[in-house]
Protein backbone atom coordinates (compact mmCIF):
# COMPACT_ATOMS: atom_id res chain seq x y z
CA UNK A 1 0.00 0.00 0.00
CA UNK A 2 1.47 3.37 -1.07
CA UNK A 3 0.83 6.54 0.33
CA UNK A 4 -1.39 7.65 -3.07
CA UNK A 5 -3.22 4.03 -2.75
CA UNK A 6 -4.22 4.94 0.87
CA UNK A 7 -5.08 8.69 -0.42
CA UNK A 8 -7.43 7.03 -2.49
CA UNK A 9 -9.36 4.41 -0.43
CA UNK A 10 -9.41 7.28 1.60
CA UNK A 11 -10.75 10.00 -0.86
CA UNK A 12 -13.84 7.22 -2.10
CA UNK A 13 -15.43 7.44 1.48
CA UNK A 14 -17.35 10.57 2.42
CA UNK A 15 -18.18 9.74 5.93
CA UNK A 16 -15.70 8.80 9.34
CA UNK A 17 -16.43 8.29 12.80
CA UNK A 18 -14.32 10.73 14.53
CA UNK A 19 -13.15 10.85 17.87
CA UNK A 20 -12.59 13.25 20.39
CA UNK A 21 -12.10 13.84 24.15
CA UNK A 22 -13.99 16.60 25.99
CA UNK A 23 -12.44 19.10 28.71
CA UNK A 24 -13.40 16.57 31.27
CA UNK A 25 -11.99 13.81 29.46
CA UNK A 26 -15.01 11.56 28.43
CA UNK A 27 -14.43 9.99 25.37
CA UNK A 28 -16.98 11.40 22.52
CA UNK A 29 -17.74 10.10 18.13
CA UNK A 30 -19.45 11.64 15.71
CA UNK A 31 -20.11 10.63 12.05
CA UNK A 32 -18.75 13.62 10.14
CA UNK A 33 -18.57 14.58 6.30
CA UNK A 34 -15.30 14.86 5.06
CA UNK A 35 -12.96 15.67 2.55
CA UNK A 36 -9.06 13.92 2.09
CA UNK A 37 -6.20 15.90 0.00
CA UNK A 38 -3.61 14.15 -1.74
CA UNK A 39 -1.34 14.86 1.70
CA UNK A 40 -3.67 12.80 3.81
CA UNK A 41 -4.90 15.80 5.75
CA UNK A 42 -8.83 14.99 6.29
CA UNK A 43 -11.17 18.59 5.71
CA UNK A 44 -14.37 19.09 8.25
CA UNK A 45 -17.02 21.79 8.94
CA UNK A 46 -18.54 21.94 11.94
CA UNK A 47 -20.40 24.55 14.32
CA UNK A 48 -19.01 26.32 16.99
CA UNK A 49 -21.85 25.41 19.40
CA UNK A 50 -21.07 21.77 19.05
CA UNK A 51 -19.39 19.31 21.61
CA UNK A 52 -16.54 17.91 18.86
CA UNK A 53 -15.69 21.73 18.79
CA UNK A 54 -15.40 22.46 22.36
CA UNK A 55 -13.66 19.35 22.96
CA UNK A 56 -11.11 20.33 19.54
CA UNK A 57 -10.40 23.99 20.90
CA UNK A 58 -9.26 22.00 24.42
CA UNK A 59 -7.19 18.87 23.04
CA UNK A 60 -6.40 19.10 18.68
CA UNK A 61 -5.66 15.38 19.09
CA UNK A 62 -8.03 13.41 17.13
CA UNK A 63 -9.07 10.29 15.48
CA UNK A 64 -11.49 8.76 12.65
CA UNK A 65 -12.17 5.34 11.50
CA UNK A 66 -12.72 5.84 7.54
CA UNK A 67 -14.54 2.86 5.77
CA UNK A 68 -15.60 -0.19 7.11
CA UNK A 69 -17.18 -2.41 4.26
CA UNK A 70 -15.88 -5.87 3.83
CA UNK A 71 -13.67 -5.23 6.52
CA UNK A 72 -11.40 -3.18 4.84
CA UNK A 73 -10.71 -0.20 7.40
CA UNK A 74 -8.27 3.27 7.64
CA UNK A 75 -7.66 4.19 11.62
CA UNK A 76 -6.32 7.81 11.75
CA UNK A 77 -4.89 9.73 14.67
CA UNK A 78 -3.97 13.41 13.72
CA UNK A 79 -3.85 16.87 14.51
CA UNK A 80 -6.96 19.72 14.13
CA UNK A 81 -6.55 23.02 13.26
CA UNK A 82 -9.35 25.51 12.97
CA UNK A 83 -8.81 27.18 9.47
CA UNK A 84 -8.55 30.78 9.40
CA UNK A 85 -6.76 33.29 6.97
CA UNK A 86 -5.28 32.85 3.78
CA UNK A 87 -5.67 28.88 4.02
CA UNK A 88 -9.36 28.63 4.56
CA UNK A 89 -10.27 29.45 1.02
CA UNK A 90 -7.89 26.87 -0.23
CA UNK A 91 -9.33 24.22 1.88
CA UNK A 92 -13.09 24.91 1.47
CA UNK A 93 -12.33 24.78 -2.01
CA UNK A 94 -11.43 21.09 -1.24
CA UNK A 95 -14.42 20.16 1.23
CA UNK A 96 -16.99 21.82 -1.60
CA UNK A 97 -15.89 19.46 -4.45
CA UNK A 98 -16.42 16.42 -2.13
CA UNK A 99 -19.42 18.27 -0.58
CA UNK A 100 -21.50 20.42 -3.44
CA UNK A 101 -23.94 21.54 -0.38
CA UNK A 102 -20.80 22.80 1.84
CA UNK A 103 -21.39 26.20 0.17
CA UNK A 104 -25.27 26.46 1.39
CA UNK A 105 -24.38 25.19 5.08
CA UNK A 106 -21.51 28.04 5.07
CA UNK A 107 -24.23 30.49 5.91
CA UNK A 108 -25.21 28.44 8.56
CA UNK A 109 -24.32 30.85 11.85
CA UNK A 110 -21.35 29.51 13.90
CA UNK A 111 -19.71 27.06 10.69
CA UNK A 112 -16.35 26.80 10.61
CA UNK A 113 -13.90 24.68 9.21
CA UNK A 114 -11.25 22.25 10.12
CA UNK A 115 -8.07 20.32 8.91
CA UNK A 116 -6.08 17.47 10.37
CA UNK A 117 -2.60 16.53 9.94
CA UNK A 118 -2.28 12.57 10.15
CA UNK A 119 0.80 11.90 12.98
CA UNK A 120 -0.19 7.87 12.55
CA UNK A 121 -2.61 5.76 10.21
CA UNK A 122 -2.94 1.92 9.40
CA UNK A 123 -4.77 0.70 6.71
CA UNK A 124 -6.56 -2.99 7.45
CA UNK A 125 -7.58 -5.39 5.08
CA UNK A 126 -9.11 -8.57 7.16
CA UNK A 127 -10.49 -10.33 3.85
CA UNK A 128 -7.17 -11.51 2.45
CA UNK A 129 -6.05 -15.07 3.59
CA UNK A 130 -3.27 -13.75 6.05
CA UNK A 131 -5.02 -9.81 6.69
CA UNK A 132 -3.51 -7.28 5.35
CA UNK A 133 -1.85 -4.19 7.18
CA UNK A 134 -0.10 -1.42 6.69
CA UNK A 135 1.12 1.59 9.36
CA UNK A 136 2.03 5.28 7.97
CA UNK A 137 3.81 7.30 10.77
CA UNK A 138 4.00 10.96 10.20
CA UNK A 139 6.85 13.34 11.92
Amino acid sequence: MTKDELFHFMAKHHLAVLASVSPSQDPQAALMGIAVTPELEIVFDTLKTSRKYQNLIGNKRIAFVIGWENEVTVQYEGQAEELQGAALPFYKEIYFRKWPDGPEREKWPNICYFRVTPTWIRYSDFNKPTYGMVEFAFP
